[in-house]
């Protein structure tokens, strides 16, 4: 986990981590009981990684979306 934190820039790490942490935990607080700490746990984890995949994927899909080129010659379908 240090490894990871440390090599990741600080600006990502707190826009993107600690927002979908702070969502997955309220997530895993309403929903997850299924009396097993190590259970809840591993869901928590996953719910974290599940989140943090979505907002990355979306993120590229904006930024290629916005980056692709213009070029005016817009053909419509039938």
């Amino acid at each position: 986990m240090y490894a990871l934190l440390t090599r990741l820039e600080r600006s990502a790490v707190t826009l993107r981590e600690a927002s979908t942490f702070v969502v997955s935990l309220i997530v895993a607080e309403v929903f997850y009981k299924f009396h097993s700490f190590s259970l809840e746990c591993v869901a928590f984890l996953a719910t974290w990684t599940a989140m943090s995949a979505l907002i990355d994927l979306g993120a590229r899909l904006l930024r290629k979306r916005t980056s692709a080129p213009h070029d005016g010659n817009e053909s419509t379908i039938a």
